[in-house]
């Protein structure tokens, strides 16, 4: 396992045990070249899922490793603030800025639910301002 750190490809699992839940085994690390500290999770896969569209296209949801750099930066930017407690506010303004940057429409539909949109009215002001800042 790569460190998230450094790169470092020499790691060592210190420490193995199950989820809650039982699905999945969390292991924590520890990196030979930067000294740092990191937790994975390791669960089963069963199958690769695809979505068939209407017209006969096959593709797959979000590629899961996109995902999981995405989320994967973010906790890394979260770690290097040196905070051990984290607002939700701040969270949820970050996945809102890097949504923005990469899917529009899950920016819009993480933003209707994080900002408690009530009304159509509330989406044309969002959008309005979206349409102006771009």
């Amino acid at each position: 396992m790569r460190c998230p750190f450094c790169g470092n490809e020499d790691t060592q699992v210190k420490d193995s045990r199950p989820s809650e839940d039982g699905s999945a085994i969390r292991r924590r690390r520890f990196c030979t070249g930067c000294t740092q500290r990191f937790t994975t999770v390791e669960r089963v896969q069963l199958r690769e899922l695809v979505v068939v569209k209407q017209d006969g296209r096959r593709v797959r949801p979000v590629q899961e490793e996109r995902m999981e750099r995405i989320v994967n930066g973010l906790v890394r930017q979260l770690e290097a603030s040196g905070e051990s407690d984290i607002p939700s506010q701040q969270i949820g303004e970050m996945v809102m800025e890097t949504l923005k940057e990469v899917d529009a429409v899950a920016y819009v539909r993480f933003a209707s639910v994080y900002r408690n949109f009530r009304e159509a009215k509330d989406f044309e002001t969002f959008l309005g301002k979206l349409g102006d800042a771009g």
